[in-house]
């Protein structure tokens, strides 16, 4: 509402870096992780995900609604596979 869209995407791609090197990293140096072959589809979704806001954010600096759009129907789909499984 105050335009302040930076903000937002900062926020969500920072939460996303910390979470996954600092959380993951503090959790694997306790106790080791195994990696299951089920979750190569959450490592492949969330790749996707951040190359598609990459994509969006890089030429007009701003999201639009029809991405924003976009990225729910991704999210969807990722939903719908996920309980099919």
């Amino acid at each position: 509402m105050k335009k302040n869209s930076d903000l937002a995407i900062g926020n969500v791609v920072g939460s996303n870096i910390f979470n996954i090197f600092f959380i993951l990293g503090i959790s694997t140096s306790i106790a080791p992780i195994t990696m299951m072959p089920g979750s190569n589809l959450e490592i492949g979704i969330n790749v996707f995900a951040s190359l598609l806001l990459l994509l969006f954010v890089a030429r007009k600096k701003n999201l639009q609604r029809w991405q924003g759009a976009i990225m729910i129907g991704v999210y969807g789909i990722y939903l719908i596979k996920l309980l099919n499984s």
